[in-house]
């Protein structure tokens, strides 16, 4: 699965690219990859920088589209005004015609699959009515994920200088798009033919990587995206499937001397993290984790292990000397404790940094013993015991 070709090994060695620790030197001079086991960003640059995202504009047309199309099935017939305009601006366009009857599902693939600038706005158009309702919708649906670098005035990605996002922005609608099942079945797939059977889309990226012999069938889905003013650009998701651990990437403003660097970029980050990254056992299952005193008991002391094994997403060549684990809570236990209790917490420390929390749980019961309570009070029952002698005494001299 982690393979390295030969086009991409001669290629870097005409245009040197260096991995440094963390620090990953892409083409692309905008990134931000996301571990979506946890939700977690990973790695970045130049995440929240207000930039040009090209067709990467499609993907918030086809979600918002999705949410307004009650059947994927039912059909429109296009008019003039869905190609009003992308002649004038050299958009890219997938080949639909005036007067042709097509399904929404046909359009969704047109959009997400193939680039189509003519399918985008017939999206926009027979979904809303007309482009500034979907234009409004876009920027409500921008705002309501919580993507403060963006603002939309087209639906496929044109550039102006109202027209703008950041990677982060792009991910963060991307990560929500995902969860919608027709939007993930048209974004994963790698081809697909009208239902008039006049059309046939392929991948963007699928084109492009069979073009030029880049493989990576580990990059579950895509969308691409060009302009001078954006770069190239690359929105995707992989899956390590040794580790099971799905990532998504995006990039932009890659080189636009070649068709390819965007595209190499998401290769680099995915196979290094791939090769280098992964679920570590930090905490072995039955580990002792503390080690509590016990009162009036006949145990000493009882030893809290671990029930399962505790794994963390760290780096492959991880130093163990650098995980340290701090227990904050009771240090002495007795049978006024319950099974079930929580006695505290383990933080776990890598590198000074906490990383998680582990409860501890009583996980047995703590026997009661008199003759260790007796000991342990010998003490206080010898003194108890004196003043009651010395009070009979003086009670029996008193009487006398």
């Amino acid at each position: 699965m982690k393979k390295t070709i030969a086009i991409i090994l001669f290629l870097y060695l005409l245009f040197p690219i260096s991995i440094f620790a963390e620090e990953l030197n892409i083409y692309s001079q905008n990134m931000v990859l996301y571990q979506l086991n946890e939700d977690k960003i990973i790695n970045e640059k130049n995440k929240d920088e207000q930039i040009s995202v090209a067709s990467l504009t499609k993907i918030m047309t086809a979600y918002v589209a999705i949410q307004h199309i009650q059947n994927l099935d039912d059909q429109v017939t296009l008019t003039s005004e869905v190609f009003k305009g992308l002649a004038e601006a050299n958009a890219a366009v997938v080949g639909f015609k005036r007067g042709e009857t097509v399904t929404y599902k046909d359009l969704l693939y047109g959009t997400l699959l193939a680039s189509g600038a003519d399918a985008a706005q017939a999206l926009a158009i027979f979904t809303a009515g007309n482009l500034n309702t979907f234009m409004k919708w876009m920027n409500e649906e921008a705002q309501k994920l919580g993507m403060q670098h963006t603002h939309f005035t087209n639906t496929i990605g044109l550039d102006n200088n109202q027209h703008y996002s950041s990677v982060n922005d792009i991910a963060i609608l991307l990560k929500k798009a995902l969860q919608n099942k027709t939007f993930y079945e048209i974004f994963t797939s790698s081809s697909y033919t009208t239902n008039n059977q006049r059309l046939h889309f392929s991948s963007t990226l699928q084109s492009t990587m069979q073009r030029y012999h880049l493989h990576g069938d580990y990059i579950l889905g895509a969308k691409t995206g060009f302009t001078y003013d954006a770069g190239r650009c690359l929105a995707s998701i992989a899956y390590d499937e040794d580790e099971d651990i799905t990532y998504l990437l995006v990039t932009a403003k890659a080189p636009t001397t070649t068709n390819y660097y965007h595209i190499m970029d998401a290769i680099q980050i995915y196979e290094y993290y791939f090769e280098h990254y992964g679920y570590q056992k930090i905490v072995n299952k039955k580990d002792t984790l503390v080690t509590l005193n016990t009162k009036n008991s006949n145990l000493k002391h009882i030893s809290i292990t671990a029930s399962e094994d505790i794994l963390y997403y760290l780096n492959n060549d991880y130093n163990k000397e650098d995980i340290q684990l701090t227990y904050d809570g009771i240090t002495t236990v007795s049978s006024k404790n319950h099974v079930g209790d929580k006695l505290g917490k383990i933080t776990v420390y890598y590198k000074e940094k906490m990383i998680t929390t582990i409860p501890i749980i009583l996980n047995q019961k703590i026997p009661f013993s008199i003759k260790v309570y007796l000991q342990n009070h010998l003490e206080i029952i010898g003194i108890i015991m004196g003043l009651l002698f010395i009070g009979l005494c003086v009670y029996h001299i008193k009487k006398q």
